[in-house]
């Protein structure tokens, strides 16, 4: 046998270190669409401040800004059900019910569209808009801030924290809105792994990396460090069984479609939720809505507008058919096709979609402070 030169010696080491190399680079897949989350923008006319967040975290769970002052922000949006409702669709208005899926609130700080179909830029928006819709918190502007003129400890803190003489109602959504801007979660597997951690991800969620960034092409629409790109889609999602079978639900439908001002042949033939449609009136939108980051899902099950989709499980299998169909199919998007995905691979993507999250955000409802005559005024 010929003895092996030292050149060849090198070249056999090289090319068992390439291949170490090759594999270390397979394992450490970071695809450059996705990056770890970082700290949430916080717009200039609206500053964090301890006393302020403290103030909005009172406020998110006080009843009184709202209608009847019955439903509060976390009555919608509960911390121990993902900080959404656990529904298909959210608790409406007492007397009411609502029409669509809540949201968790959860890095909602990152979003530029804020509800499924965009309605709201700001979290300050999102805030006001929801205590004053007429089957949310169905709450008036005045009504509402007289409460907190009659609560002592409200007078203190917003006198502290914005100097208001009285409680201002535009200064409550600021503060609800620095609160929210706490409830992010950046420490995630997924971020510790796109950080440089290559240990952060299992070899299962790492195939589902891979998977997510490819064959199952779910990087087309969630990507960026919040994995949504905020854009609008339809899906093909069915309608709400809740619309056939729950009269009051009828009702609501039927009151949206009126009051966002559909035209009387829409209103009387149309059994699906048009989504973006009702801000831009535009046939090519209707069925369409925004991109859910995929961020903190572990913990907010059901999934899509309408709570159509009651697992993780079945939003694989969702996609991996190809999506749905809904009265608006004509505006389904063409991104969506079978994939073919194996039972392996389903799995593997569904161990990903996990890591994803990380622990759940905990938290107990505050004491609210109570209600007291107003002092007597003075000459």
């Amino acid at each position: 046998m010929t003895p092996r030169t030292p050149t060849l010696i090198l070249c056999l080491a090289l090319a068992a270190g390439a291949g170490i190399a090759t594999a270390t680079a397979a394992e450490a897949f970071r695809p450059k669409q996705l990056a770890p989350l970082g700290p949430p923008p916080i717009p200039p006319d609206n500053p964090q401040t301890p006393e302020k967040i403290e103030l909005g975290k009172l406020l998110f769970f006080d009843p009184r800004l709202g209608g009847n002052a019955t439903v509060s922000c976390a009555s919608c949006h509960l911390p121990d059900a993902g900080w959404d409702f656990p529904g298909t669709v959210s608790m409406g208005y007492p007397g009411t019910i609502h029409w669509r899926n809540s949201q968790t609130v959860v890095n909602s700080a990152y979003y530029g569209n804020l509800f499924w179909a965009g309605a709201s830029k700001s979290l300050e928006g999102q805030a006001r808009s929801a205590a004053s819709g007429g089957v949310a918190g169905n709450g008036e502007a005045d009504m509402m801030e007289a409460r907190l003129a009659f609560i002592p400890e409200y007078r203190k803190r917003f006198k502290a924290v914005f100097g208001d003489e009285w409680p201002r109602i535009r200064n409550a959504w600021r503060a609800i809105a620095a609160f929210e801007r706490t409830l992010v979660q950046t420490d995630t597997p997924f971020d510790t792994y796109m950080r440089g951690d290559d240990k952060a991800l299992t070899a299962s969620q790492k195939r589902g990396l891979k998977l997510f960034a490819g064959k199952a092409n779910c990087m087309q629409c969630h990507n960026g460090a919040l994995l949504s790109d905020e854009k609008f889609y339809n899906l093909g999602v069915p309608p709400a069984e809740i619309w056939e079978t729950d009269g009051m639900a009828q009702v609501t439908f039927r009151y949206q479609l009126y009051s966002k001002g559909v035209t009387e042949e829409m209103y009387r033939s149309t059994k699906d939720d048009p989504g973006l449609y009702f801000r831009t009136k535009q046939k090519s939108d209707k069925g369409k809505f925004r991109t859910a980051s995929l961020r903190y899902t572990k913990y907010t099950a059901p999934y899509m507008h309408n709570g159509a989709l009651a697992t993780l499980e079945d939003v694989v299998a969702f996609y991996n058919e190809g999506g749905g169909e809904n009265e608006f199919g004509a505006n389904k998007t063409k991104l969506l096709k079978p994939l073919n995905l194996t039972e392996k691979e389903k799995a593997d993507l569904l161990a990903f979609l996990e890591s994803l999250s990380g622990p759940r955000i905990e938290m107990e409802e505050p004491d609210l402070p109570d209600y007291a005559p107003l002092p007597l005024q003075t000459n």
